[in-house]
Formats: structure tokens, C-alpha cells, sequence
């Protein structure tokens, strides 16, 4: 598994580093989902989605020594919403002999969307979290005993009832309720880490 740097600050300040290979990996191991998941949420198709994401990490790429976060509303995620909503919108608008054919239902839906910008400001907030989650789970589940994670996973990811989990696992009640809430605590404490900026 990869290790993750404790902030995303400090991937920043290493992204800036053109040569550092390694720091862009990760990167992109991060946000090329988050970019992707945006653009399909957004109506583009999966080829469009993943030539967007690389038109994204380029236009970061280029971008990133320039970068200077000044407030709070300056975070990086809202800068790499912005640069992703303009891709995304330089791709639905493209000319017209550059546009694939077919029928117009896609543009029909994309019309009925109230606010472009707070869509994908929304869609990006959202695909970050679940991404900072997936990132936290792998190095919480590697943390814990493989009996806890199932607990967790059992009644917290899958829905299933304390009681049935305690039975299938052969555990008491309490000690599900006790796996579960040690699982939960790690996981805020990892994604309180991710998210330091």
C-alpha cells in the first residue's frame, strides 16, 4: 500500500517539484478518481471522463507552481474544482464538428441542471470525501485485527444487524458495538489527518 502523506499540504508543496515522480503518482492516485467521478456525474462518457482527468492532472501539472493558497476559500480542492468544472464545460461546449453525434438527451439533462457550478463544486466535494475515505480505510483496516474490520464492515458498510453480525462473527453484542465504534474513531482521526491543509 502507499503511503500517503499526513496532508495534503505537504503532497502540494511536493507536486510542485516537476521531477519528483513519486509525489505525482500519488497525486494522481488521489484526484484522477475525484476528477473522473466528477465528470461522469456531469453526464460525459467513461473514454470522455478519463480524457478529461489527464487534461485535468495536465492543466494542474503546468499549473501547480503558481499555486499559492492566500484563505480558506482558496483550499485546493476549490481551485482543482474550478479547473475541472472549466474542462468539463470547455468539453460539453466544444464545436460542433468536434462533438460525437447521436441524440440529444444528454444535453437535454444537462440544461435541466440549475447551477453548473455548485453541481460540480457539490460533485467534487463529494467524490474528495469518498476518496479521502478510501484512502483512510486501507490504512485503518491495515490496523486493526481482520475480526474488527469485519465487524465494522459488516454492520456499518453492509447494513447488517449488531445481533447478526455478533452471531455470525461469534461475538457478543457489546464487543460488535466495540469493534464498530474503535473502526469509526480511526477512521475520523485518519480523514481529520487527510484533510489538514
Amino acid at each position: 500500500m502507499a503511503e500517503y502523506p499526513d496532508t495534503r499540504q505537504s503532497l502540494l508543496l511536493q507536486v510542485k517539484d516537476p521531477q519528483n515522480r513519486e509525489a505525482w503518482e500519488q497525486f494522481s492516485s488521489i484526484y484522477r478518481p475525484v476528477i473522473y467521478r466528477t465528470a461522469i456525474g456531469r453526464g460525459l462518457q467513461d473514454s470522455d471522463a478519463h480524457d478529461l482527468a489527464q487534461q485535468v492532472l495536465l492543466a494542474v501539472a503546468s499549473a501547480i507552481g503558481r499555486y499559492e493558497p492566500s484563505s480558506d476559500s482558496s483550499k485546493f480542492r476549490h481551485w482543482l474544482s474550478r479547473v475541472t468544472r472549466n474542462a468539463i464545460l470547455n468539453a460539453l461546449t466544444r464545436r460542433r464538428d468536434d462533438r460525437a453525434t447521436g441524440g440529444s438527451s444528454a444535453q437535454i439533462r444537462l440544461n435541466d441542471v440549475p447551477h453548473p457550478d455548485q453541481v460540480t463544486e457539490e460533485l467534487i466535494g463529494l467524490e474528495h470525501r469518498r476518496e479521502l475515505y478510501l484512502v483512510a480505510a486501507d490504512q485503518v483496516r491495515d490496523e486493526v485485527l481482520s475480526s474488527t474490520w469485519q465487524a465494522f464492515e459488516m454492520t456499518v458498510v453492509q447494513s447488517v444487524s449488531i445481533e447478526q453480525a455478533a452471531e455470525r462473527l461469534g461475538k457478543t453484542v457489546g464487543a460488535i458495538y466495540s469493534c464498530r465504534s474503535r473502526v469509526i474513531f480511526r477512521l475520523r482521526e485518519k480523514v481529520k489527518q487527510l484533510e489538514k491543509s
